[in-house]
């Protein structure tokens, strides 16, 4: 069997990006490589580019780690920039028929495949589905990490502020994103990180550093003159709206009429998914699967969520962002009972915030049990990170799909106060320890349920999900493949 993965961003891109997706596309890279009579391809596409003209091609990738060199290739000069919100609002998001011929032209070379897998749809024309006419004999399957598809912002995070329900016809896309970058400065900037790694010059060294700098300056001073020349906005221009109002169905029924299957990350995606017009026979919740499945079985769930002095250790991992509810964390805490607040051991691993948040997060040191702040983290550190951990907090703001960190504080039995939208709180049983998104006295409520010891983890973990192997994983992806 031979698959091709589709990711914008390479699964081993020096820069770490593509998040919890490229997490999960090295893995499955790697599961089939122990697997007899599979070739898995890579392809991604939306980062690289020329300096000098902008006529797609295809090729091996010339800059990253050497691992599985042989089958990993990109797209250099793609009509649509990388990610998402580098090319918001541009028409080649439907279609680009020289992008469309490039991809076309690379299964041929490289192919035949038997399976075509997108993990992602951002860096390419959504039309290059229709390949699949071309190819008629090729699966062709998506997941649905995020809402790329349905929501030009791709988390459908209104003006970075509150959910969206309502794209108003268009008319709320046109403003959502706060600033719009220069597409020309992006392509540029892109363009010359290409030119540095592929001349061996990675980036994290001093002399990519320096390089990039330098010649971003004079790049810059380019850009600055072309802004001169044009209207003073970071705003995408009001007559878009018509565009984004037939965006969404240009994506959806490209999908529909082209894709054999759509996987569904979480039952909540795939329920938002079909509300706005996926069609629900091809449409399949398939967990993904995670390296850190082994510890649901190494491990056992604690008896209490108490330390025997009455005393609560309480996680948040991620980051200090206002989708990922982070701000409105700390005004859950905030607005504790100094007598609830002092029994708490609050522990965070993200990334230092704005000045303003970690001011009101030390603000909170005094009124709780402890406060440690760790300045992010890694996947080697994770298991000391989470050591006498006893509740895992997942206050999402948006409808997020599956947090990568939901599964690894599960996988180790640590329940998981979530809130109610997204994928995370289909981990463990019951309503229990599920709070409204941003409703501050139904978190404390929860709290306190906590705090009083009337959560019942023996209901809990019974109705439980038990985190997927990747051996299970792939196992289910073979079903949706072969049949």
């Amino acid at each position: 069997m031979r698959i091709l993965y589709y990711n914008w961003v390479d699964y081993l891109d020096d820069e770490a990006r593509g998040g919890g997706v490229s997490v999960y596309q090295r893995n499955v890279m790697r599961a089939w490589d122990k697997e007899r009579g599979v070739q898995a391809t890579f392809l991604c596409a939306g980062l690289s580019f020329d300096l000098k003209g902008n006529v797609p091609r295809w090729e091996k990738l010339r800059h990253g780690p050497d691992e599985n060199r042989a089958n990993r290739y990109e797209i250099v000069n793609s009509a649509v920039l990388a990610s998402g919100h580098s090319s918001y609002g541009d028409p080649a998001q439907i279609s680009d028929a020289a992008t469309e011929d490039v991809v076309a032209d690379f299964i041929l070379e490289t192919g035949p495949y038997d399976v075509v897998h997108f993990n992602n749809l951002e860096g390419l024309p959504v039309d290059v589905l229709r390949l699949k006419l071309q190819f008629p004999k090729t699966k062709f399957i998506l997941s649905l990490h995020n809402y790329y598809p349905i929501c030009p912002q791709v988390n459908l995070w209104q003006r970075e502020e509150v959910s969206c329900a309502d794209f108003e016809s268009g008319r709320a896309c046109v403003n959502c994103l706060p600033v719009v970058q220069n597409p020309r400065h992006l392509r540029l900037a892109n363009a010359l990180a290409y030119r540095l790694k592929s001349a061996g010059i990675r980036p994290g060294s001093r002399l990519f550093s320096f390089g990039f700098r330098n010649m971003m300056r004079v790049g810059s001073r380019a850009s600055r003159l072309l802004a001169k020349l044009r209207p003073k906005t970071s705003r995408v221009a009001p007559d878009q709206a018509p565009h984004f109002a037939a965006r969404r169905p240009a994506m959806i029924d490209a999908i529909n009429a082209n894709c054999d299957v759509v996987l569904a990350v979480s039952d909540r995606v795939g329920q938002i998914a079909a509300d706005y017009g996926i069609r629900p026979d091809i449409l399949h919740t398939s967990y993904i699967g995670t390296a850190h499945a082994a510890y649901f079985e190494a491990t056992k769930p604690a008896q209490s969520l108490l330390a025997k002095d009455g005393t609560v250790r309480v996680a948040y991992l991620g980051y200090m962002r206002a989708d990922k509810g982070f701000p409105f964390l700390l005004s859950a805490l905030e607005n504790l009972d100094d007598a609830d607040a002092a029994r708490l051991h609050l522990v965070v691993a993200a990334r230092q915030g704005s000045p303003d948040l970690m001011h009101r997060m030390m603000a909170l040191e005094p009124r709780l049990a402890s406060l440690t702040h760790l300045d992010g983290y890694t996947a080697d550190g994770l298991d000391d990170l989470l050591e006498g951990v006893d509740l895992g907090l997942i206050p999402v703001m948006w409808e997020d799909n599956l947090p990568q960190v939901a599964i690894e504080m599960h996988a180790r039995h640590i329940p998981l106060l979530t809130s109610d939208m997204g994928g995370a709180s289909e981990l463990g049983g019951g309503t229990a320890l599920v709070h409204r998104a941003g409703d501050v006295g139904d978190f404390d409520a929860r709290i306190a349920d906590v705090l009083q010891d009337r959560v019942d983890l023996d209901a809990y973990w019974a109705d439980a999900l038990a985190p997927v192997s990747m051996d299970g994983h792939i196992a289910d992806l073979k079903r949706y493949y072969q049949s």
